[in-house]
């Protein structure tokens, strides 16, 4: 199983990865080290990829669903209502491969600043 941990100054996220072509191309890209954005109660930041939106990309995603946004080669980390969300669902800019899942609670992202530095890192656990 693949791990890795997403770190922006305190906060530090484990996500396990799925089985899909975008997280196996997140995964040949470690270590990523991008500045946070924030959009709503949502996190995102650049990649140095481009993966193409897979089959079952959507808009709307779960807590702890981990994202990538292919109309911004950017991760993305919804933890709550984002300014074109419906009631409290977690709706992403536009459709978004969803390639990963966290282990810790997402709410923690809440912490993370715009600007802040972000690093993506495989991790050991």
């Amino acid at each position: 199983m693949r791990n890795l941990t997403i770190t922006s100054g305190n906060v530090s996220l484990l996500v396990r990865l799925r089985d899909t072509p975008t997280a196996d191309a997140i995964w040949a890209a470690l270590p990523i080290e991008a500045r946070a954005q924030t959009w709503g109660e949502e996190v995102y930041f650049s990649t140095p990829l481009h993966c193409p939106r897979e089959a079952d990309a959507r808009a709307v995603v779960e807590a702890g669903e981990i994202a990538y946004w292919p109309d911004g080669d950017a991760i993305a980390i919804g933890y709550g209502p984002t300014p074109i969300s419906h009631g409290n669902e977690i709706r992403l800019a536009s459709p978004c491969n969803v390639w990963a899942d966290a282990v810790d609670d997402v709410a923690e992202m809440r912490a993370v600043r715009a600007g802040s530095a972000i690093t993506v890192a495989r991790s050991e656990d």
